[in-house]
C-alpha cells in the first residue's frame, strides 16, 4: 500500500512575519512560489494516486506549482480558525495572555469568525483521514497527497499517530515541505518529514563538457 504525502504551502506574507493565517486568503510570496516548484522533483519520484487540496489559494497554487494534478477541493483540509487571533502573531497575543497556547485554548471566538479549539480541529482531521485512507486502500500501491497548512496537517499528523491533538506541537512543519505518513510492521509512523530541495540545486546547471578534440 502507498503512503499520504503531506505537502504544506509555500510560503506568504503572513507565514514570514509570523501572523496566524487561517481564512485570509493569502497568495504566496516570490520565494513560496519558488518552494512549491522545488517540491516537483520529489514528487515526481512518488505515483500519485489522488490529491486532495485546501480551498484556499495558497494551497492550490502550490500544488500545480509542484506538478499535481486531478485535485479534488477538499473543505475540511483549511487551516485552523484562529477566530480573532487572525493575522495577530503569537508574541502579540502573549502580550496580554502570556499563557495563551494554540495547541491547548485554540482559537478565541470574535466578530465574523467561531475559531476552533483543538479537539474540533481534530474532529476535522479525523474526517479527512478516514477518507484519505479508503482512498489509500483502493489505490494499490499509489500515494494520496494532503494538500493543506502547519498547524492542520501537524494535527493530523498527530491524529494519525493516535495521539491527541495538542500532540501536534511537537510536528515543528515549515513552508514549502513534503511529509510523508506509512506504516512499519503495521503500525503508524512517520516516514519522511520536512523534505525540500534547496533552491541552490535547483539552480545550479552541470558544467558543459568539453568536446573531443
Amino acid at each position: 500500500m502507498g503512503e499520504l504525502i503531506l505537502v504544506r504551502h509555500g510560503e506568504t506574507a503572513w507565514s514570514l512575519s509570523g501572523q496566524h493565517t487561517s481564512f485570509t486568503d493569502l497568495p504566496m510570496t516570490e520565494r513560496g512560489e519558488n518552494q512549491a516548484r522545488s517540491l516537483a522533483p520529489l514528487l515526481g519520484e512518488r505515483r500519485i494516486g489522488l490529491t486532495l487540496v485546501s480551498p484556499l489559494v495558497r494551497a492550490r497554487r502550490t500544488a500545480e506549482l509542484a506538478g499535481l494534478d486531478a485535485l479534488r477541493i477538499t473543505p475540511d483540509l483549511h487551516e485552523w480558525n484562529y477566530g480573532r487571533y487572525e493575522g495577530v502573531s503569537s508574541a502579540e497575543i502573549h502580550r496580554t495572555r502570556p499563557d495563551w497556547d494554540l495547541w491547548t485554548d485554540g482559537g478565541v471566538p470574535g466578530p465574523d469568525q467561531p475559531g476552533e479549539s483543538p479537539s474540533e480541529v481534530g474532529h476535522r482531521a479525523d474526517r479527512v483521514l478516514a477518507g484519505a485512507l479508503d482512498a489509500l486502500e483502493q489505490a494499490g500501491d499509489s500515494d494520496i497527497a494532503l494538500v493543506s497548512h502547519g498547524h492542520f496537517l501537524r494535527v493530523l499528523t498527530a491524529r494519525y499517530l493516535g495521539l491527541a491533538p495538542a500532540a501536534g506541537a511537537l510536528f515543528q512543519l515549515a513552508t514549502g515541505t513534503l511529509s510523508r505518513l506509512g506504516t512499519e510492521h503495521d503500525r503508524p509512523v512517520i516516514t519522511a518529514w520536512n523534505l525540500t530541495l534547496p533552491e541552490s540545486v535547483l539552480r545550479a546547471t552541470p558544467p558543459e563538457r568539453e568536446s573531443a578534440p
